[in-house]
């Protein structure tokens, strides 16, 4: 239980993969290739659960708390949604949001067909998102499906990136929107990154495709509720530093700060005492001239 426990920094998420009472023997493949992938932070089932993520998730939820894996792959296939993979995502156990991918049967090719180096488990794999539909601000089946994957291939966090352990890339594009109903497809690729020399100080950079190859079709999906989004989205106290009021950097990297003063009444403030404002004598005789003019005005006037 104390395992369990929130932590300021968690532990990398642990991935369930399993299978449907129908499932194709494509979907098996490539659930069997997602979870060598996802090594070594996976678990696996053989056997056949009669599970509807879409209609009922209690089973889920308690295959998630009791393996303790906060991500689950659901393979299954029917007649009206055949070759269909679910990425589920739980926060506390219980189901946060999902999304529902159909595999294209006609274009998979399994991570064993292709005959080149594979990759060392337990390397963290550089992400590549190519697509407008990636980037749209309002929430839909593409910026979930870049958000699970994410999360799916993060692995352990690390301060400190070795370039010698980036050796592959996954890449995900989703195609441009012909018509308005159809929706783009999204593919997948996965390529191993080679250096050669070139003569000069960087070195040439080759890609050779890995396996496996995958199409999608999105499918359905289920948003994450408002509150419970909320409360996964916190961050622990510490681990962010307050940004300081009234300080701000600038594009040199210099800092700027704001005083903020009160209100200030120049007519209470004593100038004939400051030596810049002193009146000289002349000052004062020309002063005096016009003084004794003036008076001597008003008294013709008065008589």
């Amino acid at each position: 239980m104390a395992a369990r426990e929130p932590k300021p920094i968690e532990n990398p998420k642990t991935c369930l993969v399993l299978r449907g009472g129908n499932c194709s023997q494509v979907v098996q493949d490539a659930l069997n290739d997602l979870y060598s992938m996802h090594q070594p932070h996976a678990k696996k089932f053989s056997k056949k659960n009669p599970i509807h993520p879409f209609e009922d998730a209690t089973s889920l939820e308690f295959f998630s708390e009791k393996n303790d894996a906060s991500m689950l792959l659901f393979g299954s296939s029917q007649k009206k949604r055949p070759h269909a993979i679910t990425l589920i995502r739980t926060f506390g156990y219980k189901l946060l949001d999902m999304l529902e991918l159909h595999l294209d049967p006609a274009t998979f090719c399994a991570l064993a067909q292709f005959k080149t180096k594979k990759f060392s488990i337990g390397q963290r794999p550089m992400l590549l998102f190519a697509g407008t539909a990636f980037e749209s601000p309002v929430a839909n089946e593409y910026t979930l499906a870049k958000s699970l994957f994410i999360d799916f291939f993060k692995g352990e966090p690390a301060d400190k990136i070795d370039v010698e352990g980036l050796q592959y890339i996954v890449s995900f594009t989703a195609e441009e929107e012909r018509t308005v109903d159809a929706k783009p497809v999204l593919h997948m690729r996965v390529y191993l990154i080679r250096t050669r020399r070139s003569g000069q100080k960087l070195p040439r950079v080759e890609v050779d495709e890995i396996g496996p190859r995958m199409d999608f079709h999105v499918g359905r999906m289920r948003v994450p509720d408002e509150a419970m989004l909320k409360d996964a989205m916190k961050t622990p106290r510490g681990l962010v530093e307050r940004p300081k009021k009234n300080i701000t950097t600038d594009t040199m990297g210099d800092k700027i700060g704001r005083v903020h003063t009160g209100k200030q009444d120049l007519g209470t403030m004593q100038t004939r005492k400051m030596k810049g404002l002193k009146r000289s004598r002349l000052d004062d005789e020309e002063v005096g001239v016009e003084d004794v003019a003036e008076e001597e005005a008003t008294k013709r006037s008065k008589q």
